[in-house]
């Protein structure tokens, strides 16, 4: 019979089943979800001084941070002066285009700001950066308006 539809098996795909993709998807952002917590590193809150042309800095490999106290925290963990001394040293040792990045309070002296940065290039560091806080309002007012 000519009006008869053969079936040979040779049917053409015309949907695409997105459910399988959208599955690893959620599990990917799950995964991702769960151990955002471990990459991030613990910080210490201190008052950064603040300037109106702030450049990019790159990912230091020495974190080095001086609150309001003048206590020294290393990557994070509270260290004496000596100690930063003797891991600042391992890290140039380990790499010797070790760079630092320093945070101190904007409450401390200017004295012991110097003496930080005294003793981290003191152990080899001759790349560091201030870390500082972007003030968006004097980029604004300072800014032509169109």
């Amino acid at each position: 019979m000519a009006g008869q539809l053969q079936d040979s098996g040779d049917d053409e795909i015309t949907g695409i089943n997105v459910t399988p993709l959208v599955d690893v998807v959620l599990v990917l952002l799950i995964i991702f979800m769960v151990t955002a917590n471990f990459i991030v590193r613990e910080t210490m809150e201190v008052d950064l001084p603040r300037a109106a042309n702030a450049g990019e800095t790159v990912q230091g490999l020495v974190a080095v941070v001086m609150d309001k106290q003048g206590r020294l925290y290393l990557d994070g963990e509270e260290v004496s002066e000596a100690q930063l001394r003797a891991k600042v040293a391992q890290s140039v040792q380990k790499d010797a285009q070790t760079r630092a990045i320093l945070s101190a309070d904007q409450a401390l002296p200017y004295g012991e700001v110097m003496h930080l940065i005294d003793v981290v290039k003191g152990e080899g560091v001759t790349r560091f950066a201030l870390n500082i806080e972007k003030d968006a309002r004097t980029r604004a007012a300072s800014s032509p308006s169109p």
